[in-house]
């Protein structure tokens, strides 16, 4: 019992750490692997690309110590041939010697970044290709950001050097959404059907594909879509969420039918593809306005019918003011068994979030069955909304209150990256949460929940 507490504990105190720090607008389905190229170079002094001159001296036979302290670090000498950034503070210098255990040989290229002049300390060279070299100096010359941007990294998306290809998907990732939609008219269609179906690509990457695919797409790509979200085969099946928003960005109102059968209904349904579905309608309700939200909400309500699973859904019915479910959450409640006691505490959440006084009252009630219900739903949830006639005297700051905790990072973005076991945070642009609901409250309401379980 006590495990199961700290579990929750720790959940809560992670989710709440995670709010603070402002997310920034990403692509929705993308998670960034590393910092880019561009990133590296901006916290250096110095950064240039050098060949390398003197390879450091072998270890001599019999020479290793059991005393680290008394060895001498090996160093080697490269020469500076390209200045990328801090030409003023090399000052004319072409030669450095840095530590460097490789194995590379003379002639080959490297880039090398120092920081903190004027007795720099530099960075372990890294060995670029040929490609790379002529790769990095046109990092400089590229704007800021912009869809201008994102068409010069769509040419490197499955470059032959494994290290671009990552920069060049770092990018995408950390771009906007509006930003890789505004390459629209230059994205490249059939390179991107043939990455969504090649089993070789990792699906962090086709999650991108499946992203682009959605803004460039149309109509005739439906029905390969509809033959990999109905395939058995997890391979295919790589990048779900995205595919699943691809799939209704592309087909509208009319692809919901589908999802439900497929993933939301059907009760025989993975938890991870039922969550893949979930988190891709949660993106067209809060980003797009392909199918309007009072329609997304019916296709959730499906995952009522699944108390097991009902608690990733009921922040989203709060969030969308779908007050209508209430008698349903309602019974949900009064029916949880051990096998769903775990609902109770959102729909607690989710009445609290209600305006109207039937909401109280309700709340009422249900302290009645199980008041450690409610206490949990107080103790670990505190930020939530009046309800009921609480709620008709709140202070005329309420809006300017809600405002403020948006901007301060209380109120948490919706995330739609689907993971293999639970719902975790991932980076997506900035929406507040509708009625103002927390973090805590909502979004990491299916995290702890999940962290209970365990």
């Amino acid at each position: 019992m006590r495990g199961r507490l700290a579990s929750v504990i720790i959940a809560a105190m992670v989710l709440g750490i995670a709010a603070v720090a402002p997310p920034a607008g990403a692509c929705p389905f993308c998670s960034a692997v590393s910092q880019t190229f561009s990133e590296e170079m901006a916290t250096m002094d110095v950064a240039a690309i050098a060949k390398l001159k003197e390879p450091p001296p072998p270890v001599e036979p019999g020479a290793e110590s059991d005393d680290f302290a008394s060895q001498q670090v090996a160093t080697a000498r490269f020469q500076i041939t390209k200045v990328l950034k801090g030409s003023e503070v090399l000052a004319g210098q072409k030669v450095i010697d840095t530590v460097y255990f490789g194995d590379g040989k003379k002639g080959e290229a490297f880039l090398v970044m120092g920081v903190d002049p004027p007795k720099l300390m530099w960075s372990t060279p890294l060995k670029l290709s040929e490609h790379a070299e002529e790769y990095l100096p046109k990092l400089l010359t590229l704007p800021k950001e912009g869809p201008d941007r994102l068409a010069f990294f769509q040419d490197y998306l499955e470059d032959a050097d494994e290290m671009l290809a990552r920069d060049a998907y770092d990018e995408f990732a950390k771009a906007p959404y509006s930003d890789v939609q505004g390459l629209k008219g230059r994205m490249k269609h059939d390179e991107l059907v043939t990455w969504i179906q090649d089993p070789d690509i990792p699906a962090s990457r086709k999650r991108l594909y499946f992203t682009m695919l959605g803004v460039c797409g149309s109509e005739k790509d439906l029905p390969l879509l509809e033959e990999m979200m109905r395939s058995d085969d997890r391979q295919v099946k790589a990048g779900l969420d995205a595919m699943i928003a691809c799939y209704i960005t592309l087909a509208g109102e009319k692809a919901l039918p589908l999802v439900e059968e497929l993933f939301l209904a059907n009760k025989d349904a993975e938890y991870a593809d039922t969550y893949a579905a979930i988190m891709a309608i949660r993106f067209h309700g809060t980003e797009t306005d392909v199918v309007p939200q009072s329609r997304l909400v019916k296709s959730l309500r499906h995952m009522l019918d699944r108390p097991q699973l009902a608690d990733l859904v009921i922040p989203d019915l709060a969030r969308w003011e779908d007050w209508e479910s209430m008698p349903r959450l309602v019974e949900l409640f009064k029916n949880a068994d051990e096998k769903s006691s775990w609902v109770r505490v959102p729909v607690i959440n989710y009445l609290r979030a209600c305006p109207l006084p039937e909401a109280k009252e309700k709340m009422a009630e249900l302290e009645k069955i199980d008041p450690a219900a409610v206490r949990r739903a107080n103790t670990f949830f505190p930020f939530m909304p009046s309800t009921g006639e609480d709620a008709e005297t709140e202070s005329s700051d309420e809006t300017s209150d809600k405002t403020s905790a948006a901007e301060n990072g209380l109120i948490y973005p919706v995330s739609y990256q689907e993971e293999e076991a639970a719902p975790p945070p991932a980076e997506s642009a900035n929406y507040p949460l509708l009625a103002g609901v927390s973090i805590v409250t909502f979004l990491g309401l299916s995290v702890v929940v999940w962290a209970t379980r365990k």
